[in-house]
């Protein structure tokens, strides 16, 4: 999960960060990432973020928790 992190991180465009993230248990030995990006408040910029993550190798779905001027969750 680790590793997945980092592709994550290393994959991001300009404008966006990964702030924080937890590894947080599902169900039966599963576990997700539950990270807070950071994104420029430009058009685009949460459809680059989507699309970024949904192509990482690794990622089976993702999931908006919240939103706000500030941040981005997701898991």
């Amino acid at each position: 999960m680790e590793k997945l992190v980092q592709t994550i991180k290393g994959s991001l465009k300009d404008g966006i960060q990964l702030r924080n993230y937890q590894l947080e248990p599902l169900a039966f030995g599963l576990h997700f990432i539950k990270a807070e990006f950071i994104l420029d408040d430009k058009e685009g910029q949460m459809d680059s973020l989507e699309n970024t993550v949904r192509g990482t190798d690794g990622v089976s779905e993702i999931e908006v928790l919240n939103m706000s001027r500030m941040s981005v969750e997701m898991k």
